[in-house]
């Protein structure tokens, strides 16, 4: 799990096994060892590697698969990857567990679909009107509390 989470990090972020390992004050042959399984890291290296990496100690140890996909990488942190879904005849998708649960999504919930040229997000129309109206009441000067 953790040696090729540390491979594959390692790659998406393009850098050497000599760059990480300066990067968190060990040997280039250190590292190669916890990429290839020989040994592993102390939990402070792990804290290390997470903040090099932009993610968390527990992403970093586990590894997720997907079906039809493969082995997932660690998410970056505040980032999740809850599954895959795929599209009815009718345009209908259901919303994974984890996700419901972590958002607290329920039946007739109201989501507002956005997107950029990469992909597409749901965001729950609750809280895209209070961070509307919070937008709207700072250029109107009306934000009483002015912490924005």
């Amino acid at each position: 799990m953790l040696k090729e989470n540390l491979a594959m990090l390692r790659n998406i972020h393009g850098y050497s096994q000599e760059e990480i390992a300066e990067k968190i004050g060990i040997s280039r042959q250190a590292y190669a060892k916890w990429e290839s399984g020989a040994t592993i890291p102390d939990i402070e290296k792990c804290s290390l590697l997470a903040q090099v990496y932009g993610t968390t100690i527990d992403s970093l140890v586990r590894t997720e698969s997907v079906d039809g996909i493969g082995m997932l990488p660690p998410a970056p942190i505040g980032k999740n990857i809850w599954g895959v879904v795929t599209i009815s005849d009718r345009g209908q998708i259901v919303i994974p567990k984890g996700a419901r649960d972590r958002f607290e999504l329920t039946g007739g919930q109201r989501l507002v679909v956005g997107s950029d040229e990469r992909g597409i997000a749901l965001i729950p129309a609750k809280i895209f009107e209070e961070i509307l109206k919070k937008g709207m009441e700072f250029m109107t000067g009306n934000d009483e509390a002015g912490e924005y």
